[in-house]
């Protein structure tokens, strides 16, 4: 089990167990006093969708998955914000909700061209084997409010990838690069993005740089402290 300040993720029998990408995800993403309904796509444990609930008290948030979802839903039971939270086992690509979302989340698959792992549902956890850039991208533009937004946590060497499958979808409005300390090149970048027409052309991205360790052994910077300091216990 893995203990934050406000709740704890069991995580025994899910093939993706809490990661760095998946709580920066979630202290990252703005949150509006507006969201009222926000989508966890690929939510595993439930970890991003209870940092929604924590961050977004008047919301209502749903986490969907291929893979089982039962640890989530126990993890959510055993939260505060249980009665907020729904989880659904269903491919992205068929959900359907009655109503659009106003932010959506996803720490998705993202191995497009490597060697699958031996264990089946870490696959299809960490590739894109079930859940492709395009499929991801294609729910998005179907799922998202007129004026939601998206946000994504990508390994930088596919962040291009993405960008070329949402090109005329979706529109860049924030980026923040992640290195792990300063001496390291990114190798993380956390994305937002909204409509295609929904901001003006003109409108020019927000850009910066997140840098989580000092380089010192389990040193961590006063920016990674800040950012993460209302989920990790150690801050």
């Amino acid at each position: 089990m893995f203990r934050f300040k406000r709740f704890a993720v069991r995580q025994e029998r899910s093939p993706m167990k809490v990661g760095t990408d998946g709580v920066l995800l979630g202290a990252w993403t703005e949150v509006y006093p507006s969201d009222r309904r926000i989508l966890d796509i690929g939510t595993a444990t439930g970890l991003i969708a209870l940092m929604m609930a924590q961050r977004a008290p008047e919301a209502q948030i749903v986490g969907i998955d291929i893979l089982d979802i039962a640890e989530a839903r126990e993890n959510a039971a055993a939260s505060s914000w249980g009665p907020r939270l729904t989880f659904e086992q269903c491919p992205a690509q068929e959900f359907t909700a009655a109503e659009p979302f106003d932010l959506i989340l996803s720490n998705p698959p993202f191995f497009v061209d490597a060697l699958t792992c031996p264990n089946a549902g870490r696959t299809t956890a960490r590739h894109t084997v079930t859940l492709s850039y395009e499929d991801l991208c294609m729910s998005v533009v179907r799922l998202l409010a007129p004026d939601g937004r998206f946000a994504v946590v990508l390994p930088l060497a596919e962040s291009e990838r993405w960008f070329s499958v949402c090109n005329g979808r979706l529109r860049l409005v924030r980026r923040t690069d992640v290195r792990t300390t300063p001496r390291r090149t990114p190798k993380r970048v956390l994305l937002e993005f909204v409509h295609e027409n929904a901001v003006s052309e003109s409108t020019q991205p927000r850009y910066d740089e997140l840098t989580i360790g000092t380089g010192e052994h389990e040193q961590y910077t006063e920016a990674y402290r800040t950012l993460t300091g209302d989920f990790y216990l150690k801050f």
